[in-house]
């Protein structure tokens, strides 16, 4: 039975991600079409939109009275992202030069950003409703601060001409990629809380784990595109955006429609990993002017590290 349960859920997380590849695709095309400058195309159409899996798998959690899973989703998300997601583009790239000013000086903030919801959980022991006003509050300051600093200019990798057809049927494969991502990640929910059941593991642990890797997938997809065709800043831009938008955004609707609680150990545990690897992260991007493929195995070892760190938890909480 537990095999039947581990082979749907791994066939919903690739429905997952295929869906989230296509769901990028089309809004790319729709930010080129619209004519959205570089700051909405790169912050909210790239970081918001490779976090639509992490969104519909919260919605479905807590829908499913159990949104720790997406607590686990999301801090697994955010490590995933920073270490194996950008070790391996910045592998691949051989290198990123890091282009924009802007990155440097808003890097720290995605640190900030990144332990806030740990730090509220951490002295509530929940992440309650006002909590989640909080974190929307936190977004918005961010949001317009950025705003504020003036980076408006069209990207270079957004500058393609889209024509009118084109626009169409990028707005229709956004609705049927939509339709699908949430449907999908409703299957993950079920059939991961069901396996987490079977395995006798928390299901904090299971989104930590197995669902970060798919809902990860996007930002891997879009990063070693944008690396590869040399927009290397870009790629990582949208990586520092994810974080952000899972921590405070995506955490906020969860925590909104059901209050998040868990295994308490286990969070503590991989929160302490996530504010540890995003500074790290950070002091990697803001100490030069290139990620060397040096880094970018340091990187993924860390997440090596992670997965080992919190496979051992299991043993701890058995």
């Amino acid at each position: 039975m537990v095999l039947i349960t581990l082979g749907l859920f791994i066939a919903s997380c690739l429905c997952l991600v295929i869906a989230g590849t296509f769901l990028v695709k089309s809004l790319v095309k729709l930010a080129t079409f619209l004519r959205m400058n570089e700051f909405i195309a790169a912050f909210i159409l790239m970081s918001f939109c490779t976090s639509l899996p992490e969104l519909f798998v919260g919605i479905s959690s807590a829908l499913a009275g159990n949104p720790a899973f997406s607590l686990g989703n999301i801090i697994g998300s955010n490590i995933t992202d920073l270490t194996l997601v950008a070790g391996i583009t910045v592998v691949l790239a051989r290198g990123i030069r890091i282009e924009s000013e802007l990155l440097r000086k808003e890097v720290y903030g995605m640190v900030a950003l990144a332990a806030l919801p740990m730090i509220l959980m951490y002295i509530g022991e929940e992440l309650s409703r006002f909590d989640a006003l909080i974190l929307i509050g936190a977004f918005a300051i961010y949001f317009y601060q950025m705003l504020a600093s003036g980076h408006a200019q069209l990207h270079p990798a957004l500058k393609d001409h889209v024509s009118p057809w084109t626009g169409l049927g990028a707005f229709v494969l956004f609705g049927l990629s939509a339709a699908a991502l949430f449907l999908s990640s409703r299957f993950v929910v079920n059939y991961g809380v069901q396996l987490s059941s079977e395995l006798s593991v928390p299901a904090i642990l299971v989104g930590l784990i197995f669902v970060s890797l798919g809902t990860s997938l996007p930002e891997l997809t879009f990063g070693l595109r944008a690396a590869l065709s040399r927009h290397g800043s870009l790629a990582l831009g949208d990586l520092v955006g994810g974080v952000v938008v899972n921590s405070t955004v995506i955490l906020a609707i969860v925590a909104l429609i059901q209050p998040i609680t868990d295994s308490f150990f286990i969070f503590v545990t991989s929160a302490a990993l996530l504010v540890a690897i995003t500074f790290l992260f950070a002091t990697f991007i803001a100490s030069g002017k290139k990620l060397s493929w040096r880094e970018g195995i340091s990187l993924i070892i860390f997440y090596v590290v992670f997965l080992m760190i919190s496979l051992n938890l299991q043993h701890h909480v058995a």
